[in-house]
């Protein structure tokens, strides 16, 4: 690998890295389970393997994409717990699959795009959080449950 690619690739990790700590601060903020070492972490080791997988002669990058792809669907499902009727970790779990997504873009040079999605997943996580907030005091004021 010449100089200049391993710059190129060092960039894109520490890229990744940026943006994988300010999705991470959100979860972190919110103290929810992975949060932004974890989120980091999947976010630089997607970019890292989308990297090296375009770095290495005859090997097809979309194939190593995929593999990622696989393996972050596996962590992901970690994340989701089921008790009784209710499922928590679903946001979490798409938190790491979004974050595996940018890392890839940012591995494949995609800075732009890798920028405006983390942009937009942060906005998306806060912002959406507090409309529910809303949304369920709305419902509690106005429908309020049955007595058991």
């Amino acid at each position: 690998m010449s100089s200049q690619q391993e710059l190129e690739a060092s960039l894109r990790l520490l890229v990744a890295l940026v943006l994988g700590i300010v999705i991470g601060t959100e979860r972190e903020y919110f103290r929810h389970a992975a949060g932004m070492r974890t989120i980091t972490a999947v976010c630089v080791g997607s970019c890292l393997f989308t990297v090296a997988g375009s770095l290495v002669p005859h090997t097809d990058p979309t194939r190593v994409a995929a593999q990622v792809v696989t393996g972050i669907g596996f962590l992901g499902a970690g994340a989701i717990i089921r008790s009784g009727r209710s499922i928590h970790g679903l946001t979490t779990a798409a938190a790491i699959w979004v974050s595996a997504a940018i890392g890839m873009a940012v591995g494949f040079g995609d800075y732009i795009l890798a920028v405006v999605a983390a942009l937009l997943v942060v906005v998306a996580l806060v912002v959406l959080q507090y409309v529910e907030d809303l949304l369920a005091r709305f419902r509690d004021r106005f429908n309020p449950s049955p007595p058991p």
